[in-house]
């Protein structure tokens, strides 16, 4: 096996730590109860765990405040109980993916409390700092994401401080070189513990224009959206001087590599197909030094028929420059949840598209089980950013609930309080109760995992988009002799196929209705919203 089969060819399971697993009953999940239940993640058939920020941190933004880079939060644990969660997820075979926040820190960070000192502190410069307009007000007209204008007043110092997030999250001066060195020795830091890479939030917002002009009016912007999204972010993200820093990340971490296994970077990047392409880090002779696997979040925005998905699988396959490793993704901690999004049964045949795509897959905690958004009341609300734009759908609490493990107490989640509210579907929808159930959601992850896991042709082998029709996406995987075709029917009729797309004879492998396997006897009918997976 080559080293870096595991994230080529493996799936990355992301885990938001609050929310996955509570040891100690503050309702709060922590590493140990990440310990607790990687046997259940190796009997998944996941092969790496991605664990959101663990860091200390005051929690204004649920941990992307950090003020310890190098250190575990009390809420989660120590760095005694990391090291015991690293060896135990080495003992098991996974992989170990940390988050990566090196955009902001948080304003309680010993640099940012320094920066702030005065003008003249030597960590001034760590920072973005600005005075004012002429006549005052903000050096210039950037916008939070998380609302609001993107500077803070410093009246000790009169000037502004840059956040592309909440006022409690300063963003570092990227451009300066020792804060790209004390960056980099934190990424040696957890290498040197383990860490087999690292999903690195925002990497594309990193560089901020040198001459901070104003970002340009957004035409397209309608009341009522996001209203970060007034503005088209020239200035603020995606800077030529990141291909630079991609470079020297992807270094740092090559240091780490040998010939078992690769250490990999994953970038968090909301981008255009051709400037995501960008990342990979492709050179004028073809080496791709950059980052391996830029985010695909593709599907998580795509309206669901067939002919989108069709469009996106073509043009991103086209993109990919020579020898780059596709990746898929249905859902995150920022995103509302596929099941809520399509339904259950559209669920389904997304979790087969999703692990019979090309590319390395990306599940986030509890779509095995179908989980959906859970609607928290105003009194109820954690998210800073719902907090700031209350009632416009934005806030990310519904999709960060507590996952759902059994019928007992907070489904098996805490034995206190859970930190924020259960699906009202609990005592049904959770992994004890799928495990029993044939036809469940679980069992159809666990069986495609499975499939993909054993057949060449899905986790490694070549992708050609086929033509089915209308409301049915067909594509095929081929490895040396084997060919698969995948068949998604995402219309609500029964859809015959086409006796050209499929083997001389006919054998259902996997289907997203439970009661179909084996050989086909003459027409292949498609149920409504069904998909399959055929060979010879």
């Amino acid at each position: 096996m080559s080293a870096d089969a595991w994230w080529k060819n493996g799936i990355v399971y992301q885990i938001y730590p609050r929310s996955f697993q509570d040891s100690d009953g503050d309702g709060i999940g922590d590493l140990r109860g990440i310990q607790r239940r990687l046997d259940y993640l190796v009997e998944l058939g996941v092969d790496a765990a991605w664990i959101s920020p663990i860091y200390p941190s005051p929690m204004a933004d649920f941990g992307y405040d950090i003020s310890d880079y190098c250190n575990v939060d009390p809420r989660f644990g120590t760095l005694e109980a990391f090291d015991a969660l690293a060896a135990e997820c080495k003992a098991r075979g996974l992989k170990l993916v940390l988050d990566f926040v090196p955009n902001h820190t948080s304003d309680r960070h010993p640099w940012f409390v320094q920066s702030r000192a005065s003008r003249n502190n030597s960590k001034r410069d760590w920072y973005l700092w600005r005075d004012p307009a002429p006549g005052g007000g903000p050096p210039n007209n950037w916008l939070s994401n998380f609302g609001g204008p993107a500077w803070t007043f410093d009246e000790a110092s009169g000037q502004y401080y840059c956040h592309s997030f909440l006022k409690e999250q300063p963003d570092l001066n990227w451009r300066n070189p020792q804060v790209r060195k004390a960056m980099y020795d934190v990424l040696r830091f957890w290498l040197r513990r383990g860490v087999d890479g690292f999903r690195v939030d925002v990497l594309y917002h990193l560089v901020k224009d040198a001459e901070f002009r104003d970002n340009p009016q957004n035409p397209s912007f309608q009341v009522g959206q996001d209203p970060s999204h007034q503005l088209l972010p020239l200035y603020t993200t995606d800077r030529p001087e990141m291909q630079d820093v991609i470079v020297e990340m992807r270094r740092v971490v090559d240091e780490f590599s040998d010939e078992s296994s690769t250490r990999v970077l994953i970038g968090e990047l909301y981008l255009p197909l051709e400037r995501l392409m960008a990342y990979y880090g492709r050179t004028s002779d073809g080496l791709l030094q950059g980052v391996q696997l830029p985010f695909n979040f593709q599907l998580i925005a795509a309206p669901w028929h067939a002919a989108e998905i069709d469009r996106i699988v073509r043009n991103y396959e086209a993109a990919l420059p020579h020898g780059a490793a596709p990746n898929w993704v249905l859902g995150n901690h920022d995103k509302p949840r596929i099941a809520s999004r399509v339904g259950q049964e559209r669920a389904r045949l997304a979790a087969m598209l999703l692990l019979t795509l090309r590319g390395t897959p990306t599940l986030y905690y509890g779509d095995e089980i179908g989980l959906t958004d859970v609607p928290i009341p105003p009194d109820e609300v954690q998210d800073p950013f719902e907090k700031n734009e209350p009632g416009k759908g934005l806030g990310r609490d519904p999709q960060r609930t507590p996952m759902q493990w059994s019928r007992a107490h907070a489904a098996g989640f805490t034995d206190g309080t859970p930190w924020l509210r259960l699906g009202g579907d609990w005592d049904m929808r959770n992994v004890e109760a799928q495990l029993a159930d044939p036809a469940s959601m679980l069992q159809l992850y666990k069986k495609l995992i499975a499939l993909r896991r054993n057949e060449p042709a899905l986790h490694e082998g070549s992708h050609e988009q086929l033509e089915a029709g209308a409301d049915v996406l067909a594509y095929a995987r081929s490895s040396g002799t084997r060919r698969l075709v995948v068949l998604l029917n995402f219309a609500t009729a029964e859809t015959p196929v086409a006796a050209n797309l499929l083997p001389a004879d006919t054998v259902v492998l996997a289907s997203t209705h439970a009661d179909r396997t084996g050989a086909v006897k003459g027409e292949l009918v498609l149920q409504p919203l069904e998909g399959v997976i055929v060979a010879q």
